[in-house]
């Protein structure tokens, strides 16, 4: 694919102006509230995986209004003491697999947590084992319309909560410490970028090419999937497109960001059609903003010559030393 969008040097600028809802911060405010309502950790059990290095656990917490979300849980065998734990999210279609499937964080010493993605896990890797409870009215095929007419119904705010409620579950799991770093890739970058702004203690977050960042502009310059799902829906139902770029405007990942008190290492690719960079860039410029300088706390990770698969095990190799001085096994101190 070629170039597309901005150049770099406009990338490293561009800081669109805000939409934001007046009601936002109330509105999360009453969201996570209600959800916190349910004791967090529903259920720990331990699973037998044939690995003798790491130990593993099927954790169920509570997610938006209480509904159980799945989880892995993995740490490694040999942790004497309470460890510091990534929350991992799970990219767009996708669900939490198999443990076997998520060994590096383990393996460099930290807890691990790996979120479920309520009603996803059909299109790839090695499924789901989440419901979403909640119906809708009518939607596009896939995931991103489900409710899209309120911010009440919309599964994108029930997905958010569950990552942030995800925090909270890791931070209850005996044997962790309360330090708590976010990561995960596309959809899930866009958890990650979400728990940070909803969760105001997260301690660093580590989005790959984030999606649900600047939903407005995406969907206006690009033809790809995930975001095509809001443009087929809009073209069969013509009247509800004020209401959908409302509800969107409260799940956007621009706006979350901004909420974020915490270090990001953040990765864009600048052939990504399917999460344009200068929606990453977008997020990153305003990273923090509501608090101090925009963009401050966040760097980003250019890979020029990449698609959607940004820097693969490169930037995993990136993030292991990153997160080794942001949020260090033993704590400074």
């Amino acid at each position: 694919m070629a170039l597309f969008d901005l150049p770099l040097p406009a990338l490293r600028e561009h800081r669109p102006e805000l939409e934001e809802p007046a009601d936002l911060d109330a509105f999360w405010e009453g969201t996570l509230s209600r959800a916190r309502e349910h004791e967090v950790l529903l259920d720990v059990t331990p699973v037998e995986t044939g690995l003798d290095l790491v130990d593993a656990f099927d954790v169920t917490f509570a997610g938006h209004d209480g509904a159980p979300v799945r989880a892995w849980h993995l740490r490694p065998a040999a942790a004497t003491g309470p460890l510091p734990v990534v929350v991992q999210y799970i990219g767009y279609g996708g669900g939490r697999g198999r443990p076997i499937d998520h060994l590096v964080w383990a393996a460099a010493g930290y807890a691990h947590l790996v979120m479920d993605t309520r009603g996803q896990g059909g299109v790839w890797g090695s499924g789901g084992d989440t419901p979403d409870p909640v119906g809708s009215g009518p939607a596009a095929p896939g995931s991103m319309t489900r409710g899209i007419t309120s911010p009440e119904t919309s599964y994108l705010v029930r997905l958010q909560t569950d990552a942030a409620r995800a925090v909270d579950a890791a931070r209850a799991l005996p044997g962790t410490d309360g330090r708590v770093v976010v990561t995960g890739g596309s959809q899930g970058g866009g958890l990650a970028v979400a728990a940070a702004g909803l969760v105001p203690d997260v301690d660093a977050a580590m989005p790959d090419v984030p999606f649900l960042c600047a939903i407005r502009r995406a969907i206006d310059i690009t033809d790809a999937d995930p975001y095509q799902e809001i443009v087929r829906f809009l073209a069969a139902n013509r009247g509800a497109e004020e209401a959908a770029w409302r509800t969107l405007s409260y799940v956007d990942g621009v706006h979350l960001g901004r909420r974020a008190r915490c270090r990001a290492l953040v990765s864009a690719a600048l052939r990504d059609t399917i999460v344009p960079p200068s929606t990453v860039f977008a997020a990153a410029n305003h990273w923090g903003g509501l608090h101090g300088e925009p963009g401050a706390l966040a760097e980003v990770e250019v890979y020029p010559y990449n698609g959607h698969e940004g820097g693969g095990s490169v930037q995993r190799e990136r993030q292991l030393a990153w997160l080794a001085e942001a949020v260090p096994l033993t704590p400074r101190g």
